[in-house]
């Protein structure tokens, strides 16, 4: 087993037992018949285990990437859910059965968990509740709502990340003036600002930790370039084109970042060239492009910025 947890040097998710199974079944339980059947259903179903839900290919994954080190854990994953501690068992239970290496959770019957993120120094929150990361948002923490349906997972270690760019990666600054003024005035307003890095966004925190464990990775390769094979990937894929392409570039590289791909598809649909990319998650803050996504990819819509709310 990898070592010691530090907080603050390791990527620390929580997720949401939404996220990480399949629950359609319990949940229609709870929204027809009531709190008390649902919980009475979760205990008779108890050893049932549950089936993989949209995050599950992308959070047995991140885990697998603590076997790259044997002093820390450069992963830590939390399981953040509404469940009370007794129904939340059969969570736990299916975690174990399924192999992943989770042993940590928050159960809080009925309330939203998200609040303890700052405590836990984490990255991300990824839950199926919208109003839940619409809240935790709202509080200034990074978070996504998860949508699509469970893709094939083919159990290799791969890990390919893919991120919009503005409102994700970015504040979405640049996103208000094309809003306001048009494609015309934000081109202008890009050319200028070129080499003036934007704010980072909800998601670069995130980039940070996954950044320092492609390092790591670039060390064994160094090591080893014949025979280490880098499993970690990242790609971003924007609305954004020429000349705006260069701030977007520029800012990845002033905040002491980087991405392995970038995509500039100037406003072309996000879906088919997802579906060839193949990653195993992907965020964006527009809901439509999330949609569109998702039909094929394990798809995270982060509501942050003017334009969630609208």
């Amino acid at each position: 087993m990898p070592g010691r947890l530090d907080l603050d040097r390791a990527l620390v998710v929580g997720v949401a037992s939404s996220a990480l199974f399949d629950l359609e079944e319990s949940d229609a339980v709870f929204r027809n018949k009531g709190e008390e059947k649902y919980r009475e259903y979760q205990r008779e179903h108890i050893d049932d285990v549950l089936q993989p839900g949209v995050a599950f290919p992308f959070i047995r994954r991140l885990l697998a990437l603590n076997d790259l080190s044997e002093d820390e854990r450069l992963v830590e994953v939390v399981i953040l859910s509404r469940n009370d501690p007794e129904t939340g068992m059969r969570v736990m239970r299916s975690v174990e059965r399924h192999g992943l290496d989770i042993t940590r959770a928050i159960f809080m019957q009925g309330r939203a968990p998200y609040q303890f993120m700052g405590p836990l120094s984490m990255s991300v929150f990824l839950s199926a509740n919208e109003d839940d990361v619409r809240e935790a948002i709202d509080m200034g923490f990074a978070a996504g709502h998860v949508m699509g349906h469970a893709a094939p997972d083919d159990g290799d270690a791969d890990l390919r990340i893919a991120f919009d760019f503005d409102g994700v990666l970015a504040d979405d600054s640049a996103e208000r003036v094309f809003q306001s003024g048009g494609l015309e005035e934000y081109q202008e307003n890009e050319s200028a600002l070129a080499e003036v890095p934007l704010d980072r966004g909800p998601m670069a925190d995130f980039l940070e930790k996954i950044n320092r464990i492609q390092g790591i990775e670039e060390s064994k390769r160094l090591d080893d370039p014949s025979g280490y094979r880098r499993r970690v990937h990242v790609a971003v894929v924007t609305a954004r084109s020429a000349p705006a392409h260069e701030r977007a570039i520029n800012s990845i590289r002033q905040w002491g970042l980087s991405v392995n791909d970038a995509f500039f598809l100037g406003g072309l649909p996000k879906g088919p060239m997802l579906e060839v990319l193949q990653p195993h998650i992907f965020f964006d803050d527009q809901r439509r492009h999330v949609e569109g996504a998702s039909l094929s990819t394990p798809s995270v819509h982060i509501p942050f910025g003017a334009i969630n709310r609208q």
